[in-house]
């Protein structure tokens, strides 16, 4: 056999690892995008926009909740209208929103940025999956996968790090400015290097499509006014109550109808419940830590934004030494047991965390690498059976599951944490403030009135930021047990059935 008729092969491995980075690449931007605002929350909160503590929530969450409840829909179009084109469209898309948001004079201008770049972002990080899935051969796409995986669990740390070169100038805008012309670098990218995939002519099915948004941004919203309103309100029950009557009329109409946007009836999988939990489970520990971690380190540790956010890298080194040893470990010892394994070192990393807020910075980066060592382990492992879950030509859905469960776990994640720590700190504030009405719920807002006890402020901060990730960890460990037993009961019947 001559070199020529090996050369084909090799071009075209050669051109599913640049896929491979470039879709990598775009991930890391639009994830990373949900973790990078957390590092300007006190520039926010100080500048001349005046948000309130529900407004900061609202910015770091607006994006998130559109994300979230466009991401399968997003997928389903990248199935119907190409993947290429749909990823590319996306990232120009979160580029405009970047840029209306860097030039916003006002909190709602700055909150229709965030939308326009979470219904780019929506578009873009499921496409990146059908990308990915099509021009990687079957041998392969598994391992390509898992790796995008793994990858993927890094955007927080990207986000941060980036985030934190960014906004080391002192001016917010830094941050969307920078991103928005990366966003069109990678969209060139993507145009040259990937090539288009087949399409699958099928009915985005309007009706199931509308039920499942409305779901969606009923529960989110619900999540998202619970730290401000008070989890029983009147307006945070009365979303969660809509989100359970759009949900099951979401069921009604996608069980009737021929081609569904996501078939209900696909959850009878045990496997693909439990990996679509899993990455839930996973990621509300993750970006719980993240909404905190900026704040606790600036607030707590007194480091600047750059410090803050480079403060976070020691959870890439396991996700970067694991990312190729991850699927050959789980082909031998099985998924239940990385699963398990994932969780406990998720769970144990936040639970050290949380004791390690008053102690040398060392001793919180080693707890840091326990995190990443579960994440490590859990992502890949996830990714690759979510994915495996529905059939190629649903890439774009199977991708904009993954996402969907992602965004939602982030946001569960973010408001959880975010409750607990207001209310701890608003408890752990000196007593002259908490006499007024209403009670200061943030850092900033508190020091503003009490200058001289700034470090009774930042303590009751440490003290709530604490007990919320140890709140954290142990729903991490129960969620990850009942994924677990999902996952391992979904295998024995598996083999059973054969």
């Amino acid at each position: 056999m001559t070199t020529t008729q090996f050369a084909p092969s090799v071009a075209t491995r050669r051109r599913e690892t640049l896929v491979l980075i470039a879709v990598c690449v775009c991930t890391l931007l639009v994830v990373g995008f949900v973790a990078s605002i957390n590092l300007a929350i006190p520039l926010l909160a100080g500048s001349g926009l005046h948000p309130d503590s529900s407004e900061l929530l609202w910015i770091v969450d607006a994006y998130v909740i559109v994300f979230a409840c466009l991401v399968i829909p997003g997928g389903a179009i990248g199935d119907r209208f190409g993947r290429k084109g749909s990823l590319v469209t996306g990232l120009v898309v979160f580029a405009a929103g970047a840029t209306v948001s860097a030039l916003s004079t006002a909190v709602p201008m700055l909150l229709a940025g965030r939308i326009v770049s979470g219904l780019g972002a929506a578009l873009v990080l499921p496409n990146c999956v059908g990308v990915l899935v099509h021009a990687t051969s079957e041998d392969r796409r598994r391992r390509a996968l898992a790796i995008w995986g793994a990858i993927s669990g890094m955007g927080g740390i990207v986000g941060n790090t980036a985030g934190a070169g960014l906004l080391n100038t002192g001016a917010w805008q830094t941050l969307f400015w920078g991103v928005a012309p990366f966003a069109l670098l990678c969209a060139v990218a993507i145009a040259v290097i990937a090539k288009p995939s087949p399409r699958a002519h099928r009915s985005l099915d309007p009706a199931g499509t509308l039920l499942l948004v409305a779901a969606s941004v009923a529960l989110l919203a619900g999540i998202i006014e619970g730290p401000a309103r008070g989890w029983g309100s009147g307006v945070v029950l009365g979303s969660f109550a809509l989100a359970v009557v759009l949900g099951a009329g979401w069921v009604f109409v996608e069980l009737r109808v021929t081609h569904p946007l996501l078939d209900p009836r696909l959850f009878r999988s045990p496997l693909l419940t439990s990996a679509s939990l899993g990455m839930l489970v996973t990621w509300f520990g993750s970006f719980g830590l993240f909404y905190l971690n900026a704040s606790l380190l600036q607030y707590g540790r007194g480091f600047t934004v750059l410090a803050a956010g480079f403060a976070t890298l020691p959870i890439a080194i396991p996700i970067l030494v694991g990312s190729r040893l991850i699927p050959a470990l789980t082909a031998r010892i099985g998924i239940p047991v990385t699963l398990a394994a994932g969780f406990v070192f998720i769970s144990g990393g936040l639970l050290g965390l949380s004791c390690a807020t008053r102690q040398p910075f060392i001793v919180y980066a080693l707890w840091l690498v326990v995190l990443g060592t579960g994440f490590a382990l859990a992502l890949p492992t996830l990714t690759a059976e979510l994915t495996s879950g529905l059939p190629p030509e649903q890439a774009g859905v199977a991708g904009g599951l993954q996402s969907a469960t992602r965004e939602l776990g982030s946001a569960l994640g973010i408001a959880i944490v975010g409750t607990i720590t207001v209310a701890v700190f608003t408890r752990h504030l000196p007593a002259v403030l908490q006499t007024l009405d209403p009670v200061p719920r943030t850092v900033a807002e508190a020091i503003a009135h009490q200058p001289n006890a700034h470090g009774q402020i930042t303590d009751a901060f440490v003290t709530g930021a604490a007990t919320a990730l140890q709140t954290g960890a142990a729903l991490t460990f129960v969620a990850g047990a009942i994924v677990v037993a999902l996952a391992t009961g979904g295998r024995t019947r598996s083999r059973s059935g054969r």
